[in-house]
């Protein structure tokens, strides 16, 4: 039987972080006797940490890790962090703020056959305001293009991934650009991908930290960056 580790980036996620835990060791359960459940707390400051501490101290889940980071490293880095932290054959791992049901790993965990990689979710139908709709369409769209990317929906967080990955790709990014490294640099070292849909819910807690003009416009700098590495200077790796 395969063993699964599933983390979680939390930041500022107190509303939802702990029933994520909850929720995930349920669905964990169901589909392997060897796992572990992790939390990157990424520099909270809304009491999320408080939350985790005591959920760690108390012991009914012998099988929850948290991870600690003192001052804010970004999304990136909070990936970066769970995916050094996994130690199971399957990482799966989905954002702290509830967006994505975890109950749904079954779906992705049904995908992931002898001859598949990585199992990538797609939002069905996205739950967001309008204007965070069609600018991230134009989002999933435009990455979809620019970087030849082998799946529809990069943007999605809800991902299941083979450990043996990590033996081959390396991870640079801080920011929300490590979806797009993640996925094209797993496509350059020549896994392969499956694809399912997946729910996708409103925000019930805390705010969105990209939509707003610094971030984006710092985003979309990195993004031409990071298009000369992976598509001009990327060498493909071996496995």
């Amino acid at each position: 039987m395969k063993s699964l580790s599933i983390f979680f980036p939390c930041y500022n996620d107190k509303g939802t972080i702990g029933t994520l835990v909850l929720d995930a060791k349920r669905v964990a359960e169901k589909l392997t006797n060897d796992f572990e459940i992790i939390v990157i707390d990424d520099g909270s400051t809304d009491g999320s940490r408080d939350l985790l501490m005591d959920l760690k101290l108390k012991g009914e889940i012998p099988q929850f890790k948290l991870v600690l980071h003192e001052k804010n490293r970004g999304y990136g880095g909070a990936l970066r962090s769970g995916f050094g932290a996994a130690t199971k054959e399957l990482v799966f791992y989905t954002d702290g703020d509830g967006q994505y049901d975890v109950s749904e790993l079954p779906r992705l965990w049904n995908k992931l056959t002898d001859d598949v990689d990585i199992v990538n979710g797609y939002k069905i139908k996205r739950a967001d305001p309008l204007h965070r709709v069609i600018v991230g369409w134009l989002y999933q769209h435009a990455m979809r293009w620019a970087f030849w990317m082998p799946i529809k929906d990069p943007d999605c967080d809800f991902r299941l991934i083979r450990r043996k990955v990590f033996d081959v790709v390396e991870l640079k990014s801080d920011t929300g650009t490590i979806t797009i490294e993640l996925v094209k640099k797993i496509q350059n070292a020549g896994f392969r991908f499956a694809e399912v849909g997946v729910s996708h819910y409103f925000r019930i807690y805390g705010t969105s930290q990209f939509f707003n003009f610094k971030r984006v416009f710092l985003t979309l700098w990195r993004l031409a960056f990071l298009w000369v590495e992976l598509m001009l200077f990327s060498t493909k790796y071996k496995k």
